[in-house]
Order: structure tokens, then sequence, then C-alpha cells
């Protein structure tokens, strides 16, 4: 069995510098059917102004992934890492004991648009950290490209949780397949474009998830981008 979110059916908020969408109850947005699945806990859809952010503030206990669509996030930490991240990076930052960060539109004159990312740590009070890493287009281009792992093999970005992450940009009518293991669950996330899932056609913003079915067909309607996270 699939189950599908649709974008349409999404949380959202609007604070005029921000324009964010809420796949999961995050602040003020509640609905007890949707907490997260499994140890993925928040999948926002952010919008920044030019030159506005989220100032300075706290985090602990949680694995804080970014992912740029368009433009450029800039972010720095009580870690002392200052960095700008744009589309093709994955930037992860493990909250542990406690840390703090701002994120800013490094741009004066254009949007930054990016889905933040929370996964419930396998491991409480651990030391906190960060890193990020560059995937190009090529290596995602229809196929399935392991950007984040519990053990950073193929050179993802280190996620202290019991989850792969993959990335995809799907050419029309190209596809990929994924196999889904025993006791495994499967959330897949579409960033742009549309995709057909199993048969179950899917838009920007919509998600699919299972818990069941084995084999996981992702076929590209137009040009396209998704998420496809394996969970335990």
């Amino acid at each position: 069995m699939m189950m599908i979110r649709r974008a349409t059916e999404r949380g959202s908020a609007e604070h005029g510098w921000l324009h964010s969408k809420h796949t999961f109850s995050f602040a003020n947005y509640y609905d007890p059917s949707h907490m997260g699945f499994r140890n993925l806990r928040v999948i926002n859809e952010d919008r920044v102004e030019p030159g506005e952010g989220f100032g300075t503030h706290p985090h602990r206990d949680m694995e804080i992934i970014s992912y740029v669509l368009d433009g450029a996030l800039e972010h720095r930490d009580s870690m002392g890492n200052g960095s700008v991240i744009r589309p093709g990076d994955v930037q992860r930052m493990s909250a542990g004991t406690g840390v703090t960060h701002s994120e800013y539109n490094h741009s004066k004159d254009e949007l930054v648009h990016f889905l933040q990312i929370w996964i419930e740590p396998s491991e409480f009070a651990i030391a906190p950290g960060y890193e990020q890493k560059a995937f190009s287009d090529a290596q995602k281009r229809n196929q399935l490209r392991l950007v984040g792992s519990q053990d950073g093999r193929e050179g993802s970005v280190v996620i202290h949780q019991d989850v792969d992450l993959y990335a995809s940009l799907l050419d029309p009518g190209e596809s990929v397949n994924f196999q889904r293991r025993p006791d495994r669950h499967v959330w897949i996330q579409v960033v742009r474009g549309a995709v057909r899932v199993n048969g179950e056609e899917l838009s920007a913003g919509d998600a699919i998830s299972t818990s069941d079915v084995d084999n996981v067909e992702i076929a590209g309607v137009d040009t396209a981008e998704v998420l496809l996270f394996d969970l335990s």
C-alpha cells in the first residue's frame, strides 16, 4: 500500500519575509495524523525573501539537513562554521548537546528556496557536528544518488540515524527503481516537476510513502527532482 501526502494538504506559514510549507506538524501547524514518518520528523519547504532570514536560535538532539533548490543560503553556527549553501549542496548539522545557528538569504535580490529536513537521531546528547558536500547534477541524473547515510558511504554526509537519503534528477520518460528491504520504510518527496510512482502521479510538494511495497518505480513525467528516504 502507498500513502500520498498532497502538497495542497500541507500546513503553511506566512511571515512576510518567510513563506513556508510544512509536510509534518511544525510550530503553529499541528495535525496529529501527520507528526512525522518513522524517524523523519520535519520537511519544511521554505522561501526566504532577499536579505532576510532566521536569526540565531538554538537546537538540540536533532539531525538537520538543508537542501537548497534555488538561490543561496548563508549559514553560521556556534561551532565556528560559516558557509553558503547552493543548489547541489547537502548540509548536515547534528545539534546533539546543543548548538545555535542562523540562516539568511545570501542574496539581496533573489529569493532562496530550500528544504529543511529534521531526522531524530539514534542517540541523544552526542557532540554537535557539521558537514557539507556538493553533488553534481550528473551524479543524480536518471539515477538515485546516495547523499546521506549512517556510515557516510559513497561520499555521502553522515546522518546519526539508520537512514539512507537519495536524490535524483529525472528526465521525462526516464525512471529509477528502488528495492525496499524487509522491515524498511520509504518516503519519497517530490521537489520539482512531476513524476509517476508505481502509477500514482505526483507533482512538486507531493509525497508518497510505503512500508510494504517491495519494488518502487519513479518515472519522470516532466523534468523532475525527488528525494527518497529509506528509513528503519
